[in-house]
């Protein structure tokens, strides 16, 4: 069975044009005209995410504002959880992980983190959380170049977004966030086959284990990875 998902990418091609030369007439209309094909495409993914997508993203949101507490750091933690939350669903249903959603949301949280870092005078967190994006990317990359049928690119560009605040906690909550996908993966994969209801080559989306993965690492910390290492 295949473990992972093909992770495939919303194709927002159609958002790709030349960038507008600043003076120039009608500049305004292409950028608001930007800015709404954007959102269309926001809430597509929402739409496909459902009604129970929005209530898990509400919950992640406020689950990890309250388990995290008053900190600089909880609005990109909350920001990604509830993202995290939303394309694990729509990957589920589709085996997408849209970048309308995952890109935006990288960015929102290394940009919340930068003022987390600098209010919080944490400029080594900030520098592991850097890091550990382009690790998680970059971990994700290199399976996805050694075997493509196991992962796709959506899903590399979901391992930075979650590297990203898992690093900002610790180099053990990284690892442990990167590995436990797998782990969760393919238990749920011979779970199916066990019950015949899948077969050996039966795609599996992989965001959700991703998602699930990054949660239990964030929460447990390093004792995941401690837990992995001793068994």
């Amino acid at each position: 069975m295949v473990e992972q998902g093909d992770g495939t990418t919303t194709d927002d091609a159609p958002l790709r044009s030349a960038a507008p030369v600043p003076g120039a007439p009608g500049v305004a209309d292409d950028e608001r005209s930007w800015a709404r094909r954007r959102g269309d495409l926001v809430a597509r993914e929402l739409r496909l995410a459902g009604p129970v997508g929005v209530v898990l993203a509400v919950l992640a949101a406020a689950g990890t504002a309250r388990w995290s507490g008053p900190s600089w750091a909880t609005p990109a933690l909350a920001l990604v959880a509830a993202a995290g939350a939303v394309v694990a669903v729509v990957d589920a249903r589709t085996h997408r992980l849209p970048d309308v959603i995952v890109l935006p949301t990288w960015l929102g949280a290394v940009l919340l983190l930068v003022v987390a870092a600098a209010v919080g005078d944490d400029g080594a967190a900030l520098v592991r959380a850097l890091a550990g994006g382009v690790v998680g990317f970059g971990a994700y990359a290199a399976l996805r170049i050694a075997y493509p049928p196991g992962l796709g690119f959506g899903d590399v560009k979901l391992a930075g977004m979650l590297g990203t605040p898992l690093a900002w906690f610790g180099w053990g909550e990284l690892v442990a966030g990167l590995v436990l996908p797998f782990l969760l993966g393919g238990a749920w994969a011979l779970g199916l086959v066990v019950l015949r209801r899948a077969r050996r080559d039966t795609a599996v989306p992989f965001g959700p284990f991703m998602v699930a993965g990054s949660g239990l690492a964030a929460v447990l910390g390093d004792a995941a990875l401690r837990a992995y290492a001793g068994a």
